[in-house]
């Protein structure tokens, strides 16, 4: 999707630059960059900086920025929604339906970029400066306290104290409950397989009727 988008548009200034927030590093990110065959910046942020200056909680996110480095989109899922909570468990498949939300999804994120790149400013999906500040509140203490104990987490996982980083990492999960960045790269660091196995679906599931991926808040694409 990103490159298909990146060639077409590039012509136009666009410019696609992703980030993977990986505590194991860049050579855990690899394969899924080459898999990708990116013809486009690819950075690795293997200390979460900057999910933290931009208040990213998930994957994948997106946030638009223009060519004077002004933010006119803030972190929002990137053409993506809960439909994934449908799949089967078993085979990983999904429903028609859901198949049909998440096409539909990226569809319509990806025509609003178009037309972003198309009419820069004068896009009706560009956001004005207040409105990206009511979108982006700064973290309150709990949030700057769990990301205080994330960073002591992976510290102490690095340099061989496992159960202590246990400790920081659950306490960051329950100070910021909606980070699902802080959770999955806990369990990868710990045990990759726990990322999409049962602790994830546990998790999930313990949402309820909440969201996974916020909705986004965009107008809607006019065919």
């Amino acid at each position: 999707m990103w490159q298909a988008l990146y060639q077409e548009l590039e012509g136009k200034g666009f410019v696609v630059i992703a980030v993977a927030l990986e505590s194991r590093g860049a050579e855990a990110a690899r394969p899924w960059i080459e898999a990708a065959k990116a013809t486009y910046p690819c950075l690795v942020d293997a200390t979460h900086i900057v999910a933290e200056r931009y208040g990213m909680v998930n994957v994948p996110i997106g946030v638009w920025i223009d060519e004077a480095g002004t933010i006119v989109r803030p972190p929002e899922p990137a053409g993506t929604t809960d439909s994934f909570r449908a799949m089967d468990r078993q085979t990983f498949a999904l429903s028609a339906e859901a198949r049909a939300d998440l096409r539909n999804a990226r569809a319509s994120y990806v025509a609003a970029l178009r037309d972003w790149a198309e009419r820069g400013a004068a896009s009706k999906f560009a956001l004005s400066p207040e409105e990206v500040r009511r979108r982006m509140a700064p973290p309150d203490e709990a949030k700057a306290r769990a990301t205080a104990c994330f960073r002591m987490g992976e510290y102490l996982h690095a340099v061989g104290f496992e159960g202590d980083a246990r400790a920081y990492f659950d306490e960051a999960t329950r100070l910021h409950p909606q980070n699902w960045a802080f959770r999955r790269q806990a369990w990868n660091l710990e045990d990759p397989m726990k990322a999409g196995g049962k602790e994830f679906w546990a998790a999930v599931d313990a949402l309820g009727d909440g969201h996974y991926y916020d909705p986004v808040e965009m107008p809607a694409v006019q065919p």
